[in-house]
């Protein structure tokens, strides 16, 4: 692959640049010197790539936290897109959180709360044209139909996938909620702060935003920001200006486009009686 982002470096007058593939990321990425990112999308995803080149030129000095200043963004060859963009600064959240005393967290999860709402606000109208699912409703029948399927595929064993209909039944959510621009994945891994830890200087990685109910955006942030602890979920959704029900963000993470049941249970503290209802308030209550 190097060959063709030099040459794609090249193309972009940045001939000659250092390159360093970072190491994270579903797509290839790479650091082009200090100043640059560059990312690529293969055929298979290259309406990903447009989106994220739309979203983020679309976001750019909106938000009170940095995102990255699209350069360039369109296809390459064999029907790749690339989005060349500003690199951000600071250190990843997800690697220096253990090091960030309580009081610092609780002050990252305010700032989480703060920008979600500020997205949230945004009109998404001018992404309508590249960013789905369209009919939120649609979209839910069709992730409820093969949530159960989902799970099984991941390993998730049959005490946990009997209980997903009864319990997706029993919560209802909006099926023409007030349309939203989402990021879908806000995680510690997607977040940059300075490097005292004190402040958020970064949110990246839009290649997978909807335009949706806003509840849909508080997944990751339950299972990747606040991981379960009701006293920062709390503190997060005060900054955000609302809280939601724990069941309806359960439902969610059942429903999410990349939910794996089984992989959150290995991370996140699960309750002794092993039902889904009693899951929902230990991931997404609040203190």
């Amino acid at each position: 692959m190097r060959p063709g982002v030099e040459d794609l470096c090249r193309r972009l007058g940045l001939g000659g640049a250092p390159l360093v593939r970072f190491t994270e990321g579903t797509q290839p990425v790479y650091a082009v010197g200090d100043e640059h990112v560059l990312k690529l999308f293969p055929g298979s995803a290259a309406r990903d790539g447009v989106a994220e080149g739309r979203v983020l030129s679309h976001l750019y000095g909106r938000l009170p936290v940095a995102t990255p200043q699209v350069r360039a963004f369109g296809p390459y060859e064999n029907g790749w897109q690339y989005v060349l963009m500003t690199r951000l600064r600071g250190e990843g959240l997800a690697g220096v959180w253990g090091r960030i005393p309580r009081a610092g967290h609780e002050r990252l999860v305010a700032e989480v709360g703060e920008m979600l709402a500020e997205l949230h606000s945004l009109d998404p109208g001018p992404l309508e044209d590249v960013l789905g699912p369209g009919d939120w409703g649609a979209f839910l029948d069709r992730r409820r139909a093969g949530a159960v399927t989902q799970q099984r595929a991941r390993g998730l064993p049959a005490a946990w996938l009997e209980q997903i209909p009864e319990f997706l039944d029993s919560v209802p959510l909006p099926r023409a909620p007030r349309r939203s621009l989402l990021h879908t994945e806000v995680m510690r891994q997607h977040l940059l702060v300075d490097p005292a830890g004190r402040h958020l200087t970064g949110l990246f990685d839009f290649e997978p935003a909807m335009i949706g109910d806003r509840a849909y955006d508080f997944v990751g942030v339950g299972l990747f920001v606040t991981r379960g602890d009701p006293e920062l979920l709390a503190r997060l959704a005060a900054a955000y200006g609302r809280t939601f029900a724990p069941a309806e963000l359960l439902a969610y993470t059942l429903l999410h486009v990349y939910s794996n049941l089984p992989w959150y249970l290995r991370e996140l503290p699960a309750p002794t009686d092993g039902t889904l209802s009693s899951l929902a308030e230990a991931w997404f209550g609040t203190a």
